[in-house]
């Protein structure tokens, strides 16, 4: 599992600009199911992306395609976790430690 967190390097009209393909974007990933929750951060200074996937090679790929990336609006940090213990609503995700 990932943790997307994105930082604007742009001022938030710029970014607002770019909202809706963006959020196009977001909406293909749900689709394809890796992404599972996103959002705004507070204050809003970019958003936090919660992804599924075992390859972090995949998850950069689809990272490198995001408008906000491709138009330099935002930097990005990815942390790769695992989900040992999840809530029951998101059992389909919980891993198990390697060994």
């Amino acid at each position: 599992m990932f943790i997307i967190e994105l930082t604007y390097i742009v001022p938030l009209d710029r970014v607002d600009e770019l909202l809706a393909d963006h959020v196009t974007w977001l909406n293909a990933q749900y689709d394809a199911g890796v992404f599972i929750a996103s959002g705004r951060k507070e204050p809003r200074d970019g958003g936090v992306i919660l992804a599924v996937g075992d390859d972090r090679a995949a998850i950069d790929e689809i990272v490198a395609t995001d408008p906000f990336n491709v138009n330099d609006f935002a930097t990005y940090r990815i942390t790769e976790f695992l989900a040992t213990k999840v809530a029951p609503e998101l059992a389909a995700f919980q891993q198990k430690l390697p060994g």
